[in-house]
């Protein structure tokens, strides 16, 4: 989940350090917690490594030494910017490159079961907690013939570029995909890079170095590419990059004190079971705008209209109108979560349909690494490419403190949305990424079973029923809700804070932007317990040990705002979910009220991972939350 590039010179001599500076830069796109850089040349094989962005470390001395003291001849530089996904970026050592003697490699992806490879290569030479290492462990006791087992072994998604100070040369390979080739016409200069649009750009900026003729490759799937030659072996030396990290792990606040809110929660349950709900499907009066007819049926029964999916067949047709004719590369994108319905969409794209789709997440800090494993378990297994566009994770994560710790002055149901804001950037670069690979289809896995209104109807917008998709507010809803937001913040002073242009960017990009994708759910009928058994059966899938729900176990934010519904109004996201599977025939009322109030049982790992990710003290906010009032008492009567 990182960017990786190389950069091979037949002579020293022609190096130019911009091309490696715009590499760089183009990688941060891919993740800026960390970075780091190597290079091999006739005499020696130098790197470095730090907690802090590729802008930072090519600001350092180190990174300014290693350039100046290139000795003559060929060269192969390798260099990482990382989205921090196992292993701290404050430990250094789990940042890249990794080192396994004698091989020196960075590594793009997760490997899904590198504790199993670390059995098979050799545990006890463990020096990191980065699944990164394993790879490199790998190259250092295969023998050279079965070197592709590095990756023909790994589950997961890996590409990588590694170096050896037995050798010059290097070795590198991708089993999705995500690692391109630029050669000049003479092939004195290569570059390798995660994106092939990076080396458009860089063939852009580079006329002299990639002039016409240069060509494009990338290897197989699963079979590396080494290129190494006869030549002595060298010393590795690793430079200090005199950078240390801004921010510590986060907390696992192991001495906090749960019984309380565990008893508050046990609590809340009872009520919940004696809450007056819909006859004919399981939202309770708290609901907001809700109503009821003399038969105890709610409004948004009696306007539901039943989805009434296209088929398989014509999925297939619009696919195949609407796709980009190529011979090589993608043809359509696929906006990815690693969640239960884009996965599936991703496999029946793939599988049923023989497309060649391009996968695109967008990492705003609060991704679970739990979705990211399920990313890796897709792509790797699929063969499919996989571009992530990470956020500034530290300043995003800073933005949701922000909003959070305002909220907590005054908490208000209305403001809950303001704490995922951060994340709504996707639809921007979703139609951004269209562009740039000259794509012309985005296809997604949009559940319309999973339509939410209370989250806007609690900033006084009421439900426009026969409207499936949340984004599709008129004009007059939108300006409401500004006011409300506007409202709020002149009450909470709090909320004017450095996150506010994030947050209007978000609106923007959620209520402003042409929503054009193709949902796949909008042709296929949505079943839950098939599509579970597959994603579980074919790809290993993985779910929360938590909660026996599979929906959002990807988004570190679930847990922590359907807490506090809950312990407000007495339900949570589930309820509208199983309500609407009620209306569409798919589960019982018994059944949707039993699953419903399992799966609304807090989370309690997921709050501290949660505040604790942050940067807050999961005691204060769950003492906050605990300390609202609710709308709901013993007798039922609304508060």
């Amino acid at each position: 989940m990182c960017g990786i590039v190389g950069i091979y010179l037949s002579n020293s001599r022609s190096f130019n350090p911009a091309l490696l500076a715009c590499l760089l830069r183009l990688s941060q796109a891919r993740g800026k917690e960390a970075s780091g850089l190597a290079i091999r040349d006739s005499q020696k094989l130098q790197f470095v490594r730090c907690p802090q962005p590729a802008e930072q470390l090519m600001r350092t001395e180190a990174y300014r030494s290693m350039l100046n003291n290139i000795a003559p001849g060929p060269i192969h530089l390798i260099a990482h910017s990382r989205l921090v996904t196992n292993g701290h970026e404050s430990q250094n050592q789990n940042n890249q490159p990794v080192y396994s003697s004698p091989w020196l490699l960075v590594h793009n992806g997760i490997v899904v079961n590198a504790d199993e490879l670390w059995q098979r290569w050799g545990a006890a030479q463990r020096q990191t907690e980065v699944d990164s290492e394993v790879l490199a462990r790998g190259l250092a006791v295969l023998p050279a013939e079965q070197r592709n087992e590095v990756l023909s072994r790994m589950e997961g998604t890996a590409s990588l570029i590694a170096l050896t100070a037995n050798q010059p040369g290097w070795w590198y390979g991708s089993n999705n995909g995500s690692l391109h080739s630029l050669s000049s016409p003479t092939n004195d200069i290569q570059v390798l890079a995660s994106e092939q649009t990076m080396l458009h750009s860089l063939q852009r900026e580079f006329k002299d170095l990639f002039p016409e003729g240069s060509t494009y490759d990338r290897p197989e799937l699963g079979k590396g590419i080494e290129a190494l030659s006869p030549g002595p072996a060298v010393p590795v030396q690793e430079i200090p990059s005199g950078l240390h990290a801004p921010v510590l792990p986060p907390s696992p606040q192991s001495s906090l004190n749960l019984r309380p809110f565990e008893e508050l929660a046990a609590r809340i349950q009872d009520r919940v079971l004696t809450l007056k709900r819909c006859t004919r499907c399981i939202l309770p009066d708290t609901f907001p705008f809700i109503e009821f007819d003399d038969h105890g049926v709610c409004n948004h029964c009696r306007n539901h209209r039943p989805l009434q999916p296209k088929g398989a067949e014509a999925l297939a047709q619009e696919t195949r109108k609407s796709l980009t004719t190529r011979s090589e590369g993608p043809n359509c994108l696929v906006p990815f979560s690693g969640g239960r319905d884009s996965s599936f969409a991703l496999h029946y794209l793939v599988k049923e349909l023989g497309l060649k789709p391009l996968a695109f997440s967008y990492d705003w800090g609060l991704l679970t690494d739990l979705a990211r494993r399920n990313q890796a378990r897709m792509c790797g297994v699929l063969g499919v490419e996989h571009i992530l566009v990470s956020a500034d994770i530290r300043a995003k994560r800073a933005n949701v403190r922000r909003n959070v710790s305002a909220w907590l002055r005054r908490p208000r149901l209305g403001t809950i949305p303001l704490f995922m804001a951060g994340d709504k950037q996707y639809f921007y670069h979703t139609q951004r990424l269209l562009r740039a690979y000259g794509l012309t289809i985005s296809v997604m896995g949009e559940n319309l079973l999973e339509t939410t209104r209370f989250k806007t109807a609690y900033a006084g917008i009421p439900p426009r029923f026969g409207e499936e998709k949340t984004y599709q507010l008129p004009g007059a809803d939108k300006l409401k809700m500004l006011l409300y937001y506007g409202k709020e913040t002149v009450l909470n002073p709090a909320y004017i804070n450095a996150s506010m242009v994030d947050t209007l960017g978000a609106f923007a990009s959620y209520y402003g932007l042409t929503h054009s994708n193709l949902n796949i759910f909008d042709y296929l009928p949505w079943q839950e317990e098939p599509m579970i058994e597959l994603l579980r059966g074919s790809y290993d899938w993985e779910v929360d040990p938590e909660t026996p729900t599979t929906w959002r176990i990807g988004d570190g934010t679930a847990a922590f705002y359907n807490f506090i519904y809950w312990r407000v109004a007495g339900f949570t996201e589930n309820d509208t979910f199983r309500s609407n599977q009620i209306r569409e025939g798919q589960l019982s009322r018994e059944q949707a009220l039993s699953k419903a109030m399992a799966e609304n049982l807090p989370r309690w790992a997921g709050l501290q991972w949660y505040c604790s990710t942050i940067g807050l003290d999961t005691e204060r906010v769950l003492r906050v939350i605990a300390g609202m009032p609710p709308r709901f008492s013993e007798n039922n009567s609304t508060e």
